[in-house]
Order: structure tokens, then C-alpha cells, then sequence
């Protein structure tokens, strides 16, 4: 099959903001009947800086005109260190795959789009958060679990 993958400009902030809602909803198994106003809006203010910015660069995937998957990389800066000398870092997030389309490479190809815009701006420690569906496909692309971070929750 040969489908279109399109960097997402200011053009798709509604398509962004409602992939993004329903990654959330499947992520955190929330019905549809849980209000996501507030993130909806946070998200759409998001975007519309992000991508502007080139802060955060997505991807959207379409079978013809049919909207079918999406994903996204953010950017950011911590302090320089030995291993990471810019300090800049990269989050792959809102991967997504309409359930019809699922185990046709369309994650693998947008995953590798993502890290390929990461590393043309010369960002190499991607990370991500991987969901239990998900985790194989990051597996295959090579991404590790890490041991040695924690997380205050």
C-alpha cells in the first residue's frame, strides 16, 4: 500500500489535537464520557507554539484522503553533559495507527521519520514512554528500557 506521510504544519493543529486526545484516551483507558476540555485546549496552544517553533514536529499519515496515523517529537534542553554535549533531547510522543491500519509498518515508518528529524538536528538521546501495545515496535526500531532514571509521581 502506498500511503502519504506529511509533516504537520499550523494548517493541522485541529487534526493534531484530536489524534492527541484519542492517543490519550487509549493510553490512560479513559472513556468517552471523561472530559478533556482543559487538555484539549493546552494541547491546541501546544501545537500552535510548538510547531511554529519547530519545538515539536509531527507527522501525518493519510491513506488517500483518509486521515490514518500520526506521531510526534518533541524537543528540549537540559543542561550539557558528557555523553549529551548540547544538552538537547528528543521525546517521541501521540504515536498513533487507526485500528484498521495497525501491522502494516505505518508506526515503524513514522517512528523512523521522527528520529530521522531528531538526528538531522543533531539530537541523539530519544526517548519515549512506551505503552504495553507499543513496546514491541520501539523494541524492533531499538529503543532499550533505561534503569538508571527515576520519575517523581
Amino acid at each position: 500500500m502506498f500511503y502519504t506521510y506529511k509533516r504537520a504544519t499550523l494548517n493541522d493543529l485541529d487534526v493534531l489535537v484530536r489524534t492527541r486526545i484519542i492517543v490519550l484516551r487509549a493510553a490512560n483507558k479513559l472513556t468517552d464520557d471523561v472530559d478533556m476540555a482543559q487538555v484539549e485546549k493546552e494541547s491546541y496552544e501546544y501545537y500552535k507554539r510548538a510547531i511554529a517553533t519547530e519545538e515539536h514536529i509531527g507527522y501525518l499519515v493519510y491513506d488517500g484522503e483518509t486521515f490514518i496515523g500520526a506521531g510526534g517529537v518533541s524537543f528540549y534542553q537540559v543542561m550539557p553533559t558528557y555523553h549529551n554535549p548540547s544538552g538537547r533531547k528528543a521525546y517521541i510522543m501521540n504515536m498513533y495507527t487507526a485500528p484498521e491500519y495497525r501491522r502494516q509498518g505505518i508506526a515503524y515508518k513514522t517512528l523512523d521519520l521522527l528520529v530521522q528529524e531528531a538526528k538531522k538536528q543533531g539530537v541523539y538521546q530519544i526517548a519515549l514512554e512506551a505503552t504495553e501495545m507499543g513496546r514491541p515496535l520501539y523494541e524492533k526500531y531499538g529503543f532499550v528500557s533505561v534503569k538508571d532514571e527515576m520519575e517523581l509521581i
